[in-house]
Order: structure tokens, then C-alpha cells, then sequence
């Protein structure tokens, strides 16, 4: 089961994709409440290198107000995470499936409001 929405930016920069990936979350109604630069985190943490490799987690308020109503406990698997991460190939983007990601919880309702969180993203990565 893919779990991600992906796309791969050949020869891009992770500086410009990331900046790009932020504009098209921040025009779709996301912020990005954390960020996690994991290539630096290795480096200080075990001395390992690695690509770039960063993790936004991203969140659309109203969204993320809706998933709570329904289920308080949710906030455990929110925010939306986004990572942008050098490959060979170049840039890529992968955006979680919250569809996917809430199919462990059974409530119908917050499936329907995962797959309208899921088409904003897809939409997202689509703009970048």
C-alpha cells in the first residue's frame, strides 16, 4: 500500500524545492508547525552523513480542527508530515496519505475528512 504522495524534481536544489514545497502549503491553507532537518540531526546526534533530508509537518487549522471534534485523540498521528529529500535522481517530495494514515482509526467520518486533507495535498505537491 503506498502511503506517501510523491513527485521528483530531476536536478533540482533541496533549498529551492523546499522553498517552493512551503509556498504551495502555505497556498493550499497549511502552515508548517515543525521542521525537522534529520541530515543535521545525524550528523550532531551519531556523526553520520547523509543527504538532505527534511521533514515539514505541515497543518490546515480548519482541517485539523474538524479531525480533532470528531477524534480527540488524533492530534497523536497529526501534523500532515511533508519531507523534501535529495536522491540520486534529484529532489523529492513525499506528502503522508492521510487517508491511509487514518484508516487504523474506525470513524467514517474522519476517513471522509482524511480524503479531502488527502486531495489538498495532492494538490499541493501537484502545484510545486
Amino acid at each position: 500500500m503506498n502511503y506517501t504522495i510523491d513527485r521528483m524534481f530531476p536536478g533540482a536544489g533541496i533549498d529551492d524545492i523546499d522553498a517552493r514545497t512551503r509556498a504551495a502549503l502555505a497556498a493550499a491553507g497549511f502552515g508548517v508547525l515543525t521542521e525537522i532537518d534529520v541530515k543535521a540531526t545525524m550528523k550532531k546526534k551519531i556523526d553520520k552523513d547523509m543527504p538532505g533530508y527534511r521533514i515539514l509537518g505541515a497543518c490546515n487549522p480548519n482541517m485539523a480542527w474538524q479531525a480533532i471534534g470528531m477524534e480527540p485523540k488524533v492530534g497523536a498521528m497529526l501534523p500532515c508530515n511533508v519531507i523534501v529529500r535529495e536522491t540520486d535522481e534529484g529532489v523529492e517530495v513525499s506528502a503522508v496519505d492521510p487517508a491511509v494514515s487514518m484508516t487504523g482509526i474506525n470513524n467514517q467520518e474522519l476517513g471522509d475528512v482524511a480524503g479531502q486533507v488527502r486531495k489538498m495535498l495532492q494538490d499541493v505537491v501537484s502545484a510545486i
